[in-house]
């Protein structure tokens, strides 16, 4: 049925989720009419049932209600999960069977933020699958629902959730000291509910759901947002600290002595475990990975395969080649083994315990285990759209032809040499390129560094501030 249509912005049409201004380019009105395009899309492929949940942000409750019409005006069912963490969306999805799964939340952004996720049968919805949303949108053309009988229907399900949560902790008789800090994020509760069922000692932050998040920004692949996490961990003698970011899909993990552990080093110490039960297992990392994951997994005898950035992306490759355990360096973490094949920091953190609880060793003992690199972070800087992508075919043609490096260019160009390896890529989202840099030795780092830095000269690109 063609309707009167409405016109989105098209900038909230992201490549992995949909993201906006809430209240502005992202206001009620809009949700309605998206979720009514992703009622038709379910119900024209024979869908009948969504769940629907929503973070702790202050406009989520008007969204999620926005959302929930849409869905039911399209004759969907919408099972209404209320406030949580994403991966509690993603986990009420599969046990209730539904077609759909969508989650109101602006994840770590801003406070003023606010977006959309959505899944379909296990599958992130992405991409050009986003993108015809919006045309539908647009042109108001919708399902003629008006007798098929959509309804909602509350359907509270944290419980149910943490306690699957809890089924796989199985740290034996060592109990470990473990500070938390939610980041006032929608994973609190849950993390309430979690901790007062695992043995040991357990120091929250920060557990009280505040989408004005004033603690600190949630987001703890940025190491200023652990500060308050790594005080508490040396003031309570505590084992470990873990964080998770505003919806609870991503983690952060410092040990005993407050030293950071970032993805791929926490997707390694995972790995070890599940290698020992199922030797040759492939593990999958992104591009912006250490060179260590990639050596580690394979000394561990497992095969590791390097996969493009992005969340959705991971996962799919992750279904299609069937891996027990997939992860980015931006720490969202994905269990097939024993679990969903989604990310769950939440579980991925039990998990950590169980390994940690069982191990003899620390977690800082097995972050000291692991070789030692010096890196760049990842950095971001501006290049025009229209340009970002031309700027990577260029360079990935010139290091073609060098000589004495190994280019691997599935997401960007990667270039590996006798000092290391760089890599740049354009930004599936934002009119940004990406590089990050990774050397044994402080030299070897500088000239990886005047590398890449000569190679965007040519191309018209002024190289970002590596910092000292």
């Amino acid at each position: 049925m063609s309707e009167k249509g409405v016109n989105l912005d098209p900038t909230i049409l992201r490549e992995y989720d949909i993201r906006g201004i809430a209240g502005g380019n992202l206001n009620a009105k809009g949700v309605a009419a998206i979720g009514r395009a992703l009622g038709t899309r379910v119900a024209r492929d024979g869908g009948r049932t969504a769940a629907l949940g929503f973070d702790g942000r202050l406009t989520s409750p008007e969204l999620e209600e926005a959302m929930a019409d849409g869905l039911a005006a399209s004759g969907l069912k919408v099972f209404r999960i209320g406030m949580g963490p994403t991966p509690m969306l993603y986990y009420a999805a599969h046990v209730l069977d539904t077609d759909l799964g969508v989650m109101i939340t602006g994840s770590h952004n801003p406070p003023e933020y606010n977006g959309i996720k959505m899944v379909r049968r296990g599958e992130s919805v992405y991409g050009n699958a986003i993108r015809e949303l919006g045309r539908i949108v647009a042109a108001g053309d919708f399902i003629n629902a008006a007798e098929s009988g959509g309804e909602m229907q509350a359907r509270p399900i944290i419980e149910e959730y943490v306690a699957r949560l809890v089924e796989d902790f199985h740290a034996g008789e060592k109990h470990l000291t473990v500070a938390w800090d939610a980041g006032n994020g929608s994973a609190g509760e849950a993390l309430e509910k979690l901790t007062a069922q695992l043995p040991g000692r357990h120091v929250l932050l920060n557990e009280r759901i505040d989408g004005t998040f004033p603690a600190h920004h949630p987001d703890p692949t940025v190491e200023k947002n652990l500060e308050q996490l790594k005080r508490t961990v040396a003031a309570e003698k505590c084992d470990l600290g873990i964080a998770f970011d505003g919806d609870g899909d991503r983690i952060g993990v410092v040990d005993g002595h407050g030293r950071v552990l970032w993805g791929d080093q926490i997707l390694v110490i995972l790995a070890a475990e599940i290698l020992e039960r199922k030797p040759g297992s492939t593990i999958i990392a992104d591009v912006k990975a250490s060179q260590v994951f990639f050596d580690e997994i394979k000394r561990l005898g497992g095969h590791a395969l390097m996969w493009k950035t992005g969340h959705s992306l991971i996962k799919s490759k992750m279904r299609e080649i069937g891996a027990p355990l997939a992860g980015e360096m931006s720490a969202h973490i994905f269990f097939a083994d024993g679990y969903y094949g989604y990310d769950d920091a939440l579980y991925c953190a039990v998990r950590l315990l169980t390994i940690i609880g069982r191990s003899g060793k620390s977690l800082a003992d097995m972050r000291d285990a692991m070789p030692q690199m010096v890196n760049t972070p990842e950095l971001r800087f501006d290049c025009r759209e229209e340009i970002k992508f031309r700027v990577i075919d260029e360079v990935a043609a010139r290091v073609a032809a060098m000589d004495d490096v190994e280019v691997t260019d599935i997401d960007g160009v990667r270039v590996l040499n006798k000092d290391g390896w760089w890599l740049l890529r354009a930004s599936n989202t934002q009119a940004v390129l990406v590089a990050r840099c990774e050397s044994k030795t402080e030299e070897g780092l500088g000239r990886l560094k005047e590398t890449l830095s000569a190679q965007l000269k040519q191309s018209g690109v002024t190289a970002p501030d590596f910092g000292s």
